[in-house]
């Protein structure tokens, strides 16, 4: 649930960097489609018809600074009290983006409706969370950043600035490189426009499932301009940094099912410790089988594992993609399902590859006990790609095209593909970091060097695939549409997909991993 402190570019700046024809990509190593980037793409023309000036204008989301990425220092004492709060601050968010999906006849009736009814009292609350995670830090001896007091105020984003991530020239959407676990530029591009901003009827499902608003079953995405015909996109997966004769070129593969057992929850214990449906969206988990909001590292020993090798405890956890054909699942009522925007059918992946791999330019260290990693980022939409690390491509197109700011509409007998590369370098002190981020980092993506004195430690890849029929676009709408789950404020905008680790191992499996990749071996 990657939170991020970059500003926002205006069009004008967005435009700016669309122009620049040579960007650099990404860290982080993704081998299964033999590419070293973080999250990329060359885009292309956006499917759909015409969108109406009233639709374009319409508050499609609200958009609030994220709190948590400036929270770079905060006393382990404090760090339990601080995560409530930060859950706190996202529930907000979500109870104001419910208030405004329920009352546009009040909005198109009253300009100031959203300001005076939905956006104003929401700054008074974070005013008032943040004050606490004030005290919560100063309690127990930190120091607090007053400046965070100043990322009360929340704004809104049009459906037109929901899609500025579309892009329409082929250009690639996120070319800045990472370091310290920070991407420094997000290559965000402007480009196609969201295609469905009417405004909603009633609930009334249209279309295979579709509803009008931000479209969607639910109302909230995703749009037909989420969509591209994979067969339509240039190649633009860059080759592999070249190896050094220090390099660590084995890979251990674990096997840990697709979920089949159908273990999900809406917590994320990683962000949100302690918080019931602290991710407002659901997870498959594979491996550990223990894993909710109140699991501890002492827990995480008694969990079981969905893995061949018992000895792998490890938790690997993700957002559900789910097909949106009008059907409704067990949580259609709950919190973090149809409650909350996320809704149709849970599709289980068909493949779940789970694999450790190497460093090109020197050996691994093995990753320490209870360490947590998140990449992508579940707010993406909000605070821009920064730190987006999504990948969607289908089979047989995994080597030439990889997808973050649209889903794929692949070819009949080709399956939704999505991958997962993880930062690949670790300070060598911290399990985890106040934002979750700064203890690990992507390697440089040209060299493949950890730098800042960090280490390189064995890179955890993930590849899921899906059978889904291919969506079809008619009328500027999307019919039997997939998406992943989500915050709801966030559109279910394919950017957002993200991926979740914990690092659980007994009878030094860790270690013999480690040796594994840096001997060469193939092992399992």
């Amino acid at each position: 649930m990657g939170r991020n402190t970059r500003k926002r570019r205006t069009p004008l700046a967005t435009k700016a960097i669309a122009a620049s024809a040579a960007l650099a990509l990404g860290g982080g190593g993704l081998l299964w489609a033999n590419y070293f980037a973080s999250a990329h793409e060359t885009s292309n023309q956006a499917w759909g018809g015409n969108q109406t000036k009233a639709a374009g204008a319409q508050v499609a989301t609200i958009s609030c600074p994220d709190v948590g990425q400036k929270l770079t220092n905060v006393p382990a004492a404090a760090r339990n009290g601080v995560a409530a709060e930060l859950a706190n601050l996202d529930r907000q968010i979500t109870e104001a983006y419910s208030r405004l999906a329920s009352t546009r006849q009040a909005q198109a009736n009253d300009a100031s409706f959203v300001q005076n009814a939905i956006v104003g009292p929401l700054k008074e609350k974070r005013a008032a969370t943040i004050d606490r995670i004030r005290i919560d830090i100063q309690r127990v001896g930190g120091t607090f950043n007053q400046s965070l007091s100043q990322l009360a105020a929340c704004t809104t984003l049009t459906a037109n600035q929901t899609n500025a991530g579309q892009t329409g020239g082929g250009q690639q959407q996120n070319g800045g490189q990472q370091q310290g676990g920070q991407q420094q530029n997000g290559g965000q591009q402007q480009g196609g426009q969201q295609q469905n901003g009417g405004q909603q009827q009633g609930g009334q499902q249209q279309n295979g499932g579709q509803q009008q608003g931000n479209g969607g079953q639910a109302g909230n995405g995703p749009v037909a301009a989420d969509f591209v015909d994979i067969t339509k996109v240039a190649p633009n997966v860059q080759a592999k940094p070249q190896k050094t004769g220090n390099a660590s070129t084995g890979q251990f593969v674990t096997r840990c099912g697709v979920n089949a057992n159908k273990n999900h929850n809406t917590d994320n214990v990683i962000v949100a410790p302690g918080v019931a449906n602290g991710a407002h969206h659901l997870h498959d988990y594979v491996g550990n089988q223990k894993v909710d909001a109140f699991s501890s590292n002492q827990t995480f020993l008694q969990g079981g594992t969905s893995c061949q090798n018992k000895n792998d405890l490890s938790s690997y956890y993700w957002p559900v993609v789910r097909i949106q054909d009008g059907t409704q699942d067990f949580d259609q009522n709950k919190d973090g399902g149809g409650k909350e925007g996320n809704v149709g059918r849970i599709l289980t992946p068909v493949q779940a590859e789970i694999k450790y791999v190497g460093n090109p330019s020197s050996k691994v260290v093995a990753m320490p006990q209870f360490l947590r990693i998140i990449t992508g980022d579940a707010k993406t939409t909000t605070n821009g790609l920064a730190n987006a690390n999504a990948h969607w491509s289908c089979t047989g197109f995994e080597n030439k095209v990889q997808l973050t700011t649209q889903y794929p509409i692949c070819p009949q007998g080709s399956n939704v593909v999505r991958t997962f590369a993880f930062q690949n370098c670790w300070d060598g002190q911290n399990i985890d970091s106040a934002n979750h981020r700064t203890h690990v980092a992507f390697a440089d993506p040209a060299s493949g060097v950890c730098g800042n004195g960090f280490k390189a430690i064995p890179q955890l890849t993930m590849r899921l695939v899906y059978k889904i029929n291919p969506p079809v676009i008619q009328n500027g709408q999307v019919k039997n549409a997939y998406a992943v789950d989500g915050f709801p404020d966030q559109l279910h905008k394919a950017a957002t997909d993200h991926d979740d680790f914990i690092s659980v191992t007994t009878g030094g499996l860790a270690n013999k991993i480690a040796n594994c990749i840096n001997s060469g071996q193939r092992c399992q």
